[in-house]
């Protein structure tokens, strides 16, 4: 403990090592390995001193009578100490030590999202924000999300991926961590241009979603699939989509977002119709994946909407690790010097005669 203390003070200096080998408290060796070198060196040094050491002699006309030792022979040992001492000390600074002084703690949830978003025809009308298209509302809200689910704000950590769909899915982003890679990607959703385009395929939407999640390692695998209508796209339907969720262990939370049904009179005029959607399908989705359905009539549920299923993800995996380490080996280093410079002065004055 003093010997730590000793080198803790203004020989510590900013280090890059990474403390690997932990000691006791804040100390930690860097390169561990070089402390074989110690049991080496003290071979080789046990070795080379046994050569050289005499042996004792004795004279046949003198009785073998022990004298008594001197001062200098009882304080013999302390050269050899000395220099055992430096090459121990030499060993612990090749292995590095530095003192990490501060504990930091990082929880994140360490789930995979796909972002689905519904961009067919029928996001244009405005009834989740009288100034703003579905669309538009929906691009700010799932944004909003993204940015929370990509960053340290609220512990959250977690890549997020962006699909679009209307009759044909598309993975525009890839899975990340960069809120502002897939907020870029996600401004430049339009609305379908093409009437071939056009179409709600939810199941193509889910089955797109549950494949991009194939190679994710994550813990947690996570869908949410936001629609404004009634799948109308029946080559995979949603029940088909669900089945292969919920086989690959891809939990889907489901949300149909919009006030009305529009529909058009005998003339072609757009009006917003009291009907009801069928909402059987996308619960069904939600119920066989361990999800969770729900329905946005404006911007602020559709807000309430994103924040519970924020609320509910969550898988905290917490990392501890050490940082801003201090390299300790220069006062090792200068302590080694002068324990090798004083058994070199020992030896070449008091304890010269009998080494």
């Amino acid at each position: 403990m003093k010997f730590a203390l000793l080198l803790q003070d203004s020989a510590a200096t900013q280090s890059v090592a990474e403390a690997r080998l932990h000691i006791f408290g804040d100390y930690y060796l860097a390169n561990p390995w070089f402390l074989l070198l110690a049991p080496l060196g003290l071979i080789a040094i046990y070795v080379g001193r046994a050569q050289f050491r005499s042996s004792a002699g004795r004279i046949g006309v003198l009785p073998a009578v022990r004298l008594p030792r001197s001062a200098v022979q009882r304080l013999a040992f302390i050269p050899e100490l000395l220099e055992v001492t430096a090459f121990l000390l030499v060993a612990f600074a090749m292995a590095r030590p530095v003192r990490a002084n501060e504990l930091r703690t990082n929880t994140s949830e360490g789930i995979d999202i796909v972002l689905a978003v519904d961009r067919s025809g029928s996001m244009q009308y405005k009834d989740l924000d009288p100034d703003k298209s579905r669309l538009e509302v929906v691009k700010e809200v799932v944004g909003d999300f993204a940015v929370r689910r990509t960053s340290d704000r609220i512990d959250a950590a977690d890549s997020c991926a962006l699909l679009v769909f209307a009759r044909y899915p598309q993975l525009l982003c890839p899975f990340t961590l960069d809120a502002g890679a897939l907020t870029g990607f996600l401004k430049n959703v339009e609305l379908v241009k093409y009437e071939a385009e056009d179409g709600t395929g939810i199941g193509r939407g889910l089955t797109k979603a549950v494949a991009a999640l194939s190679a994710s390692t994550a813990k947690s695998k996570v869908v949410v699939l936001l629609t404004d209508g009634e799948n109308n796209v029946d080559d995979i339907t949603p029940a088909a989509a669900a089945e292969l969720a919920a086989e690959k262990n891809v939990r889907v939370y489901t949300v149909l977002a919009g006030k009305y049904v529009y529909q058009q009179d005998l003339f072609g005029r757009v009006f917003a119709s009291e009907r009801e959607l069928n909402t059987a399908e996308l619960e069904q989705i939600a119920a066989r994946t361990g999800g969770r359905f729900f329905r946005a009539k404006d911007r602020g549920a559709l807000e309430g909407v994103y924040a519970e299923i924020e609320r509910l993800e969550r898988t905290p995996r917490t990392e501890e690790r050490r940082v801003d380490t201090f390299d300790l080996y220069p006062r090792a280093l200068l302590i080694a010097l002068f324990c090798y410079a004083s058994a070199w002065l020992c030896q070449a004055t008091w304890a010269r005669r009998i080494i």
